[in-house]
């Protein structure tokens, strides 16, 4: 199971994040396109975020309300209600169904894997949450025994966009790849 992290309050970026544009898509729909690939995918929303709701049911896609207490909160209840899922931020424009695949496979449904890129392999004009010497993305594997890194390939899951700058680049980059 993949689950679509869509709930939260966007706050830096003061209006909801999963439907804004990129590339004349929203990012919503960018990650949903991707996942359906690799397989099951539901979209976690809460009240925080009405008009994330309104565009699952305008396209037909299947979503479940969470508590929306904050993302951690958000993730147990997530875990309590399927078990072990994949879990994706409905931030991440650039993300590809094989990263998906990645840690998929790399996942034994136990282990919480959480999705990291090498510092020497993010973009300089990025400025990733960096935790352990490592850049942190919104792609991970929610288990029930501990926790590891999993280092991933796509330098542009660096950009989580959280901020109308990062808004711009991600149009920017957009327009460049052409996708």
């Amino acid at each position: 199971m993949i689950i679509i992290m869509a709930g939260g309050r966007s706050s830096r970026m003061g209006q909801e994040k999963p439907v804004l544009k990129v590339g004349n898509r929203s990012m919503l729909l960018r990650v949903y396109e991707e996942t359906e690939k690799v397989g099951e995918t539901l979209v976690a929303v809460s009240k925080k975020a009405p008009k994330t709701r309104e565009l699952c049911l305008r396209e037909g896609i299947s979503f479940v309300e969470t508590p929306g207490n904050g993302y951690v909160e958000d993730l147990i209840y997530l875990l309590r209600e399927f078990g072990p899922f994949v879990s994706v931020s409905a931030d991440l424009p650039f993300l590809k169904a094989s990263d998906v695949v990645a840690i998929e496979k790399a996942f034994d449904g136990r282990t919480s894997l959480t999705g990291v890129l090498p510092p020497k392999l993010v973009p300089k004009d990025l400025r990733p949450v960096v935790y352990r010497g490592y850049a942190i993305v919104g792609l991970n594997a929610v288990g029930t025994e501990g926790e590891r890194f999993f280092e991933l390939s796509n330098p542009l899951l660096a950009l989580n966009v959280n901020t109308p700058e990062e808004l711009k680049l991600a149009n920017r980059i957009s327009r460049l790849v052409g996708r």
